[in-house]
């Protein structure tokens, strides 16, 4: 898979742009509302907490990026009236979207098939899946409106090959994957792009629960994956749609 680890974005890269980021208030989410609000952009943060978004505003104006916005909504419960109220609010606030990041994401239980509660794999399906596709759908007016937006999906290494016990969640990125691509050629002709990211291996809570024995200083960090991120928010991807892109490159 394509990789832009070693990517050097200029410091004006996201100017005057608004992208809204799915689980924004820690790890992968956080690391990449900051790598866009520095880079020029004016971020709207969604997710659950909303003192764990307020820390990220804080940390975000301390940096003297443009000021973001904050939507609390939790995913796992968002129906398509919630994504409706989203879409309305920032069409209110700004009148388009520009870049849109499907970050947030539930691991679920790593049982096999056979195993699994059906309860869980609905949820996972919810928050992983579900929940983008409606968001997405509630959004791409704003998308349309845009000059040149770009919608990226997070993915997974499971989510492009299956693996034992990893049930829920590689069906969901599987799914994932799928839509992105569906989306990329139903836009095809138009500036409005899709494409997918697998973060690989990344220092966050979830990969401490999927992985407990690992040694978590020797995982890279969520900052550290930022330059594909930023690559395939930017207009140096314009043109780029229905690829899935790796933020590391593989390991030797």
């Amino acid at each position: 898979m394509p990789c832009q680890s070693d990517y050097q974005p200029p410091v004006d890269l996201l100017a005057g742009k608004v992208i809204l980021v799915t689980g924004a208030s820690a790890g992968i989410g956080r690391a990449a509302a900051m790598a866009y609000a520095r880079h020029g952009a004016t971020v709207v943060l969604l997710g659950r907490s909303l003192s764990r978004l307020e820390t990220v505003y804080d940390a975000i104006e301390a940096a003297k990026a443009p000021q973001p916005a904050i939507f609390p909504l939790n995913l796992e419960s968002a129906t398509a009236q919630d994504f409706g109220v989203v879409a309305a609010k920032l069409e209110q606030a700004f009148g388009r979207l520009d870049g849109l990041l499907h970050n947030a994401s539930m691991l679920g239980e790593r049982k096999s098939v056979a195993a699994s509660d059906l309860e869980v794999w609905a949820r996972v399906m919810q928050v992983n899946f579900t929940a983008s596709l409606g968001l997405t759908q509630a959004l791409l007016p704003l998308l349309e409106a845009s000059t040149n937006a770009s919608v990226v999906f997070t993915s997974s290494s499971v989510g492009r090959r299956g693996r034992a016990e990893w049930g829920a969640y590689s069906t969901s990125k599987f799914a994932t994957e799928g839509l992105m691509q569906i989306l990329a050629d139903e836009y095809r002709d138009l500036t409005l792009r899709f494409n997918s990211i697998n973060p690989g291996g990344t220092r966050t809570a979830m990969r401490r629960a999927a992985y407990p024995q690992e040694d978590p200083q020797r995982v890279p960090t969520p900052e550290s994956i930022m330059p594909t991120y930023l690559w395939l928010m930017g207009r140096d991807s314009r043109g780029t749609t229905g690829e899935a892109f790796d933020a590391q490159p593989p390991r030797q």
